[in-house]
């Protein structure tokens, strides 16, 4: 019998780890495609004997329904509060996308372009606020939003704290790639004529697609998935985002896994179609933000 070589061995011990892991990172996500698809909010999909044996043992840690539905689906989706909370969740979402967007897309070009007092420090300050966990800033953002400028349970008070937080990172992307732009294409537009607003929006910007796309990405994702602050601003039932009502449907007296399982696979919907249309431009953005800055 051929012995197999030493390489050939190694490769094969990786690629057995390398699934191993992919399938641990996986098993809670097929887990929570059974609980949806199996028809019932019970966390017990299967049924076990009195006397259970090894494979009923193992059938009960298997993802896998006992009889396929979407009945979880049809009355999450008929539910009025969910599909208001979608409502809320694209509204909330999509201006933070253009909002965050906008501001980070000019305040990169600046720093990029432009050298003035305090450049470096605001570069720093801006990689500093990166280091705090989210929950440090609720206490300020609930006075500053609440107590001072009475946005609270508003979409604008929601959309401004998720443009803002969402910022750091993405001037910090979009300057890295504006970096890699060559200044002589700007100085060619100058002499033909072209005003800084044309060559910002119709030379650097169309340029500069993959780090828009990533910060378009990110932002739409700051606003669709967060949940923390949105519970803390929003007091009405009416005015939840989608990941807040979720948590109607697991409370203490009541557990509905179904409905819960099969509103998660709802609300990751849309950033799943968002990133697999923007995918082209998401390697070529991340990888050139991160070289340069």
């Amino acid at each position: 019998m051929r012995r197999r070589p030493e390489g050939e061995r190694r490769h094969i011990a990786l690629h057995l780890a390398l699934a191993s892991f992919t399938l641990a990172a996986i098993y809670p996500i097929l887990w929570v495609f059974t609980l949806a698809f199996s028809g019932q909010q019970s966390l017990a999909i299967a049924d076990l004997p009195a006397d259970p044996g090894f494979w009923d043992r193992f059938r009960s840690v298997l993802p896998w329904p006992k009889t396929a539905s979407i009945a979880n689906f049809v009355d999450v989706l008929a539910g009025e509060p969910f599909g208001r909370w979608l409502f809320n969740s694209a509204i909330v979402a999509g201006a933070t996308t253009v909002l965050g967007v906008f501001l980070a897309c000019t305040a990169a070009y600046a720093f990029s372009r432009f050298r003035f007092p305090g450049r470096r420090t605001g570069m720093m300050m801006f990689l500093v606020s990166q280091m705090f966990p989210g929950t440090l800033m609720m206490v300020p953002l609930f006075i500053i939003i609440v107590k001072w400028l009475h946005l609270g349970n508003t979409y604008i008070g929601l959309v401004l704290v998720y443009a803002v937080t969402a910022i750091p990172f993405c001037v910090w992307m979009l300057k890295g790639y504006f970096d890699t732009i060559p200044i002589e294409i700007e100085e060619s537009a100058i002499m033909d004529g072209a005003t800084p607003a044309v060559i910002f929006f119709r030379i650097i910007l169309p340029l500069a697609k993959p780090a828009v796309a990533v910060t378009a990405l990110f932002s739409f994702m700051t606003g669709w998935n967060e949940f923390i602050l949105a519970s803390i601003f929003m007091e009405e039932e009416t005015a939840y985002t989608a990941p807040v009502g979720l948590r109607f449907f697991v409370g203490g007296f009541t557990a509905q896994w179904g409905y819960f399982a099969a509103g998660s696979i709802i609300i990751s919907l849309p950033v799943v179609a968002l990133f697999y249309y923007l995918q082209k431009y998401l390697i070529a953005g991340l990888t050139a933000g991160g070289v340069k800055g």
